[in-house]
């Protein structure tokens, strides 16, 4: 039928494009920020998930019905679930309690199979990062599946190109800035990359934990903001990507994004209120006219009861 879609999975990209309204920078200019949660999981991760297992099946790496193995906090390994899900791939995933229950139980609905590590008093630490990266490995090499391996894996540079072509076409090119918080660093990459393609004076900044501050030349720490400051600098990273580099505590995050809820109606996780924080830090910078586009990377839904314990205004 026309305009059907195939799967789920072809409902994945060209999400919305919206200004802030309430939560504007003093000088006028203007914020956009992108609807990730748009996706079918509510997050940004259901990109690079499908590119890389389509980009494994492609060059004989993903078998049909091969199984495969990722170590997430949680939003990687969701949208894995759902892409292996629609294709046929047994998943099995390394993650930890440091993450939200609600993204470990979407895995677990979706089909994955968890092995879920002890996290030091549910923070996120650099040897919680490693523990993680080597528990898949092991199972890779005993299972003989195929490890996605999110922290070097530049086959999901695609899927970022991809989201910054959207961006220049929504913002029909009049975009002066973008922010975008690190994790694996390959959404900054590949997002920056593709905006400076069009325009290479754009201005990138990366956004990372202010108790793990490691891109920077701090010292590594631990924080609970989910997806990001995996605690040491990762593979991905380049450190000539960004124009500045901001630091954003997890109370900070955390505030923002419970503003972005009751003033915008934008119910999203904290690593988009760190995200919001910089964006406002830049466009501070900018002249009034300016325009800085930053990510909404996934819906508050999945943290639930981290927020339901967060205090009435």
């Amino acid at each position: 039928m026309p305009g059907m879609a195939h799967t789920i999975l072809d409902r994945i990209g060209n999400t919305s494009l919206i200004p802030l309204r309430r939560i504007v920078p003093a000088n006028g200019a203007r914020i956009l920020i992108k609807i990730e949660s748009e996706n079918p999981t509510g997050s940004m991760k259901d990109r690079m998930a499908l590119a890389m297992v389509a980009a494994a099946e492609a060059d004989g790496q993903l078998p049909p019905g091969g199984a495969v193995v990722e170590y997430t906090g949680g939003s990687t390994g969701v949208s894995l679930a759902l892409v292996c899900a629609v294709k046929g791939h047994p998943l099995h995933v390394v993650t930890s309690d440091a993450f939200a229950r609600e993204k470990l139980d979407h895995m677990r609905l979706l089909g994955a199979q968890l092995q879920v590590i002890a996290s030091d008093s549910g923070r996120m630490t650099e040897k919680l990062t490693r523990d993680m990266i080597a528990a898949a490995g092991v199972i890779a090499r005993e299972t003989g599946a195929y490890l996605t391996d999110q922290m070097q894996n530049t086959d999901q540079l695609a899927a970022y190109h991809a989201m910054a072509e959207e961006i220049w076409v929504q913002t029909e090119g009049r975009i002066d800035g973008f922010v975008q918080s690190v994790g694996t660093a390959a959404s900054l990459r590949g997002i920056a990359d593709g905006l400076r393609r069009r325009r290479p004076e754009i201005a990138i900044v990366a956004v990372e934990p202010a108790e793990s501050p490691v891109l920077s030349g701090g010292k590594t720490g631990a924080h609970k903001i989910d997806g990001i400051g995996a605690g040491y600098v990762v593979p991905l990273w380049r450190p000539d990507i960004p124009n500045a580099i901001e630091r954003v505590s997890t109370a900070d995050a955390t505030a923002m994004a419970l503003r972005l809820a009751r003033e915008e109606g934008l119910f999203a996780g904290t690593s988009t209120g760190a995200n919001v924080i910089a964006a406002l830090r830049l466009a501070d910078r900018l002249t009034p006219d300016a325009t800085v586009v930053t990510v909404m990377c996934d819906t508050g839904m999945k943290y639930l009861k981290s927020f339901g314990a967060q205090p009435a205004p």
